[in-house]
């Protein structure tokens, strides 16, 4: 780069008086060194750290970051597909297995409510810092599922889990934005998403061999030791790069005069503490409703349940009448908000979420119980979005590139993705082929792939690179809550849907077992196939799960109108980073 080979070696860095680029809006050039840039000083401290890394480390640092995001990913896609399949073993044997929605939605509630203050993190203090906190509370959510002892434990493990897992692959996407430019952002995105066509077939088989032979524990306990290990070299070279931008000038720290309550009240203004505080309780107190309603005493009538929605949603209309009108440093730049690309990514994403979760986590569980297939079967099944993602992700990147349109695609995508829920509706029942099952996968792992990354680069396409990440944490918390959204739906369904229809399929001798099938599925495949309380079994779960597709389904038909508020960006005009860039 010729920024880069401008720059004078030295050691110390001095203060220097410096003037605006007009040329390249968010960078300013230091006069005493002609040619060498400088981020804007009135960026955050996390912004300008990451622009002053990519004008100043080398093409070798920058594959390394890849290198090491490829290899996390790997990781972090092992042991998401082990751990998706041995949790349901994990709650049966606590009794618990119709609990099991209900413990991934309050891990989407609390994840949801950590992207936005997660996005200040990475602004305030830097991409590697925020990194480094998500990937300590993974590790501890794995350390406590392993060593759980009871429901409450392996839940709240989960939620650690969930939401450090989660805060990472933020991070680790808006570093890879950082470090690629717009038009080449989906191929990016592609690169480090590749891992998953491995995983896909190899998580099942490793999940099937850790319940086989020493147990679910060790599924989990056995990732608490690997994935810090893994994750760390990602730390590190971030660290170096900016460390070596400080030493060569290319970015300028000077360290404030601040007593320690004057640090102390500059780091709440800058962390926006109040409008976090009250973000993530208003969004907790009005998901969990949705989670515990339905064992509420009288259910959605109850008063705390209706307390609970109304607080959360009155604590939510404080938070934004507080950051539009009040907050120092509001977490959210509300400009974005009025533009109707980012309206547009937001809601198709929270759709196809809600009309996806509807009906997917119990998608394994009716694999084994009502095709008979193994843990492993059933787990290359569900991962066929794994397979399709990662090969077709490069496609999608490359014909962006080539067109600077991301748009058209979405025109594809949204009616496929409608037909083939649709289609499944008539092929989840008994007695119906697995390939049937599996082209229906095919199709909407197609679409859903596309739904992904245009989701990420229309938003990104719409903001300055200082808005980066708060623009994909306000997509990724609308996912998230879309998620929790669709599997309250799921779980409402089941729960008035299988029950009963086990009342009316189970034959007589099989009723007085009648909780125990329901909530162990350990129980319910104890049953031979083809005997008569296995086939009421499978009746019952072909019943619930059509009606779930059909309600997702509904749902995803609001795509239809949504992919028309995008703007048809050229992603090949849009200059947002400078530097050593992908």
């Amino acid at each position: 780069m010729a920024a880069n080979e401008a720059i004078d070696k030295h050691e110390g860095v001095s203060n220097v008086a410096a003037v605006n680029d007009p040329e390249q809006p968010g960078l300013v050039n230091d006069p005493e060194k002609p040619g060498l840039e400088h981020p804007d000083p009135t960026l955050q401290r996390g912004v300008q750290d990451i622009e002053a890394l990519t004008l100043s480390w080398s093409k070798g640092a920058l594959i390394a970051v890849f290198a090491n995001i490829w290899t996390l990913y790997l990781v972090n896609a092992f042991q998401s597909s082990i751990l998706y399949d041995l949790v349901p073993y994990a709650t049966s044997d606590f009794g618990s297995h119709s609990l099991l929605n209900i413990i991934y939605i309050v891990a989407d509630a609390v994840s949801a409510a950590v992207f936005i203050p997660l996005a200040k993190v990475v602004d305030v203090w830097g991409r590697a810092e925020g990194f480094l906190l998500m990937i300590g509370l993974a590790t501890l959510g794995l350390v406590v599922m392993a060593a759980s002892n009871s429901l409450v434990a392996l839940s709240a493990g989960y939620v650690f889990y969930t939401a450090g897992t989660s805060g990472m692959t933020y991070c680790v996407d808006v570093i890879t934005s950082d470090a690629s430019k717009l038009k080449n952002r989906a191929l990016a995105f592609a690169f480090t998403s590749s891992p998953y066509i491995i995983t896909a077939f190899a998580g099942p088989k490793a999940s099937s061999r850790f319940q086989a032979t020493v147990g679910w524990r060790w599924g989990f306990g056995a990732f608490a030791i690997i994935f810090p290990i893994v994750s760390f070299p990602l730390f590190f070279v971030l660290k170096i790069n900016i460390r070596k931008a400080k030493k060569e000038g290319t970015l300028i720290v000077e360290k404030p005069h601040r007593t320690i309550f004057q640090t102390i009240w500059h780091y709440i203004k800058e962390f926006d503490l109040i409008g976090v505080v009250l973000f993530s309780t208003g969004l907790v107190v009005f998901l969990l409703p949705f989670d515990i309603a339905s064992e509420a005493p009288y259910g959605w009538g109850s008063a705390y349940i209706i307390a609970m929605i109304v607080v959360g949603l009155v604590i939510l209309v404080i938070f934004g009448v507080y950051e539009s009108k009040l907050a120092p440093s509001p977490m959210l730049n509300f400009k974005i908000l009025s533009d109707r690309t980012v309206i547009g990514a937001c809601a198709i994403d929270a759709t196809y979420q809600v009309a996806y979760y509807c009906w997917n986590n119990y998608f394994t569980s009716f694999l084994q119980v009502v095709d008979d297939l193994g843990i492993a079967e059933a787990g290359y099944i569900n991962n066929t979005f794994d397979v399709v993602s990662g090969l077709l992700l490069f496609l999608v990147g490359f014909l962006i590139r080539r067109t600077g349109r991301f748009k058209w695609l979405l025109y594809v995508a949204v009616p496929l993705y409608i037909f083939a829920q649709g289609l499944m509706i008539y092929f989840r029942r008994p007695n119906q082929s697995v390939g049937y099952l599996v082209f229906c996968q095919v199709l909407i792992s197609i679409g859903g792939s596309v739904f992904i990354i245009v989701e990420q680069l229309a938003i990104l396409s719409a903001v300055e690179h200082r808005d980066v990440a708060s623009a994909l944490g306000l997509l990724n918390v609308v996912g998230t809550v879309g998620g929790s959204i669709g599997a309250t739906i799921s779980g409402s369904i089941w729960t008035n849907t299988f029950e009963p229809a086990l009342e009316r399929y189970l034959p007589a001798s099989a009723l007085p077992n009648l909780e125990d099938i329901y909530g162990d599925l350990t129980t319910q495949l104890s049953y031979p196939v083809g005997s008569a309380t296995r086939l009421a079994i499978q009746n019952a779960y072909a019943y619930a799960q059509t009606r779930m597709l059909a309600a997702g389904t509904g749902i995803m038909g609001l795509g239809l109108i949504w992919m028309l508020l995008f703007r048809n960006i050229d992603v090949r005009k849009v200059e947002q980073v400078k530097g050593m860039v992908f």
